[in-house]
């Protein structure tokens, strides 16, 4: 009885929405109306009349044939259903969305079923789902049914190298892609030839999204070639292919055909002296670049003072990347001569480059000019006293207002009195959401009384929600005053610390 009602209270809440199974069977059934309708007519035209018991039948048969296609649809639309709500799926708009659906064999032949009646598909994603794994093929023979499919999204699906050559030849029936997302599928490394061959002159890709493919070197010789087809793309996303270092080396003149490039994430990709080079001569080249990932590259450290010193060319630049790449004094004093004149940077991220400890002031001017910094992390630089007394006198003097996330941990060597100092200015960053100020995991301290001086400055922030104090001990007297502090103002502010002494 219960299972009754709430089906029906299911039915009531989706009755007022078309689904978008609905939509397009129901407008395959018009179409396949309006065909009988034509059809009807042009013979009733081209047939003479005569009085007979012929001429009588006529109309029975006719209309007769709608009425077997609409018993066809209705199952066919029922099944579909079925098929997406097993799932607790719903195709949205002109988006199918079964990602992390755990998709089985059986429902990948399901999802084959459903393309004929998907004409004005836009997106699809089936991505974390392992079973796709060869059995991509299937779905590849019917992708030119929609024809009309923007993108595909088929991240960590266990790809198979045949799974990577059907999506390769299915590319030419797929002309209006926009984004490919192959992301953490292993078998894509070494194969990505196989792909990148079927790009054709007028690619219409924006996005291609190839995280953690095992690419090699070689692929990205691949890549570089298929640049001069993909004048359209916005975002380039190589990261964490640790082999494709060297894939660069000689791709400078394919990069620059990348003029619309927003977006290029190469973190974690190994990157060669070679590499570095290449995007030195393309990097002035990218001036729509908006966010640039170029961290967890070790060997930039000695070899990226040129590439840094000409990010000044990147007006655009809203994300800055760059942690824990092994940067020198050198290289450290060309990137901050360069981030002068980036005045619209938002993110920059420069933690884990030990050269930063001792050398903030180099970033004075930075920090003074940037009007839009929203994100600034300092994690593992080696941070002194000194440091963090610069930092604390930008803010007094009202520089870094629209700052929302301020990361100074792991910065062991402060002492007490440099906390205190940032901590009493704190207060005048209004915006900030989130401060991290804490340990190393092999250390642990006692709070100073700074700690006061951060509670006060906390009380003043409307907005802060996270405080990271990880292995600091607040001592027994400060205990009740923290605990006064969460009675008297927002219980949602966490402050992550390691307990009261």
């Amino acid at each position: 009885m219960s299972q009754t009602r709430k089906k029906t209270s299911s039915n009531e809440e989706t009755k007022p929405q078309t689904s978008f199974v609905n939509k397009f069977l129901r407008g395959s059934k018009l179409r396949s109306s309006k065909a009988e309708s034509r059809k009807e007519s042009n013979d009733l035209k081209t047939t003479d009349f005569q009085p007979s018991d012929a001429t009588q039948k006529t109309p029975t048969v006719d209309t007769a044939k709608p009425l077997t296609s609409e018993m066809e649809l209705g199952p066919r639309l029922e099944k579909n259903e079925q098929f997406l709500q097993k799932l607790g799926k719903k195709a949205v708009d002109k988006c199918l969305d079964l990602n992390n659906s755990r998709l089985s064999t059986a429902d990948v032949r399901e999802v084959v079923a459903l393309l004929p009646s998907l004409p004005d598909l836009e997106k699809l994603d089936i991505s974390w789902n392992d079973f796709v794994g060869g059995t991509l093929q299937s779905i590849t023979e019917q992708i030119h049914l929609v024809c009309k499919l923007k993108s595909l999204r088929l991240g960590s699906c266990r790809l198979t190298t045949d799974d990577v050559r059907a999506l390769g030849e299915a590319l030419k029936a797929i002309p209006e892609l926009e984004e490919l997302n192959l992301s953490w599928n292993c078998k894509v490394g070494g194969n990505l030839p196989l792909i990148l061959q079927n790009f054709q002159q007028g690619s219409k890709i924006q996005t291609l999204e190839l995280v953690d493919c095992a690419l090699t070197s070689e692929d990205g010789v691949f890549v570089d070639a298929a640049f001069k087809y993909l004048g359209e793309l916005r975002n380039l996303d190589l990261s964490c292919n640790k082999e494709l270092g060297g894939g660069f080396e000689d791709s400078p003149a394919q990069l620059a055909t990348l003029e619309h490039l927003e977006v290029l994430d190469l973190h974690r990709c190994s990157l060669t002296a070679g590499d570095v080079m290449s995007l030195t001569q393309v990097i002035p080249l990218l001036s729509n670049l908006q966010e640039l990932d170029l961290s967890t590259n070790n060997n930039m450290g000695s070899s990226s003072e040129n590439l840094l010193s000409r990010l000044r060319f990147l007006p655009s630049l809203k994300s800055l990347l760059i942690n824990n790449c092994a940067l020198e004094r050198e290289t450290f004093t060309a990137l901050a001569e360069a981030s002068i004149h980036l005045p619209a940077l938002e993110v920059f991220n420069l933690s884990w480059n030990k050269c930063v400890g001792g050398n903030l002031e180099l970033l004075l001017e930075t920090l003074k000019l940037s009007m839009s910094l929203q994100v600034l992390r300092l994690s593992s630089c080696s941070l002194v006293t000194e440091d963090v007394a610069l930092l604390a006198l930008i803010i007094q003097t009202g520089h870094l207002a629209r700052l929302r996330k301020l990361d100074l941990s792991y910065n062991d060597s402060i002492c007490d009195a440099g906390w205190a100092l940032i901590c009493q200015n704190l207060g005048l960053l209004k915006e900030l959401t989130e401060l991290d100020i804490s340990l190393r995991p092999s250390t642990s301290r006692d709070c100073g009384q700074w700690f006061r001086h951060l509670l006060c400055a906390v009380a003043k922030l409307p907005e802060i929600t996270e405080i990271g104090m990880k292995r600091w001990i607040i001592p027994a007297p400060l205990e009740e005053e923290l605990e006064c502090f969460g009675q008297d103002h927002r219980s949602n502010i966490h402050f992550n610390h390691n307990g009261f002494q």
